[in-house]
């Protein structure tokens, strides 16, 4: 199986400086992660942006959905931040053939106690057992593009109310 990995930045990426909390987006973090997982699939990761979620625009949101819909894999794992990954995995719904999986992270990876990892692992397990479409590995769940609200006061993701 060949799997896509496409990084937006985010949390899951993020490089804290100080106790002010001035951070930049570093560099991906999830192939370090599969390869510290001895991983025995091929998988490509591609930086597309490296972004606060909170900075992503349409025209970003397009760039992904370019990329994804260009992309040959099958298998495709999005690293989002949290804040908007809901509303960018809402722009990929109508592209077909395709298993894509968002992730994220509420502490970044390169924190000892962060969930980064988890998620990204939920998301590639998943990945080889859904059907076609769009979805969101959080909280140790997998949910529906457009089905799925990040909590923000309890810090998980959660299905939509109504």
């Amino acid at each position: 199986m060949n799997i896509q990995l496409f990084s937006t930045g985010g949390t899951f990426d993020k490089v804290y400086y100080d106790a002010l909390s001035d951070f930049q987006i570093g560099e991906p973090m999830a192939g370090e992660i599969l390869r510290e997982a001895a991983v025995t699939f091929a998988f490509k990761l591609e930086s597309l942006l490296k972004k606060d979620s909170l900075e992503l625009n349409d025209d970003d949101r397009a760039l992904v959905r370019n990329k994804v819909a260009a992309c040959p894999a099958r298998h495709i794992v999005i690293i989002h931040g949290t804040d908007t990954m809901t509303q960018t995995a809402e722009v990929l719904q109508d592209i077909p053939g395709k298993v894509i999986i968002f992730t994220g992270a509420m502490q970044p990876a390169r924190m000892r106690s962060s969930d980064a990892a988890f998620n990204l692992g939920v998301a590639i397990g998943a990945l080889q057992c859904l059907t076609d479409g769009v979805y969101i590995a959080m909280s140790g769940r997998i949910f529906e593009a457009g089905k799925v609200q990040k909590n923000r006061a309890a810090g998980c993701f959660e299905p939509a109310n109504g």
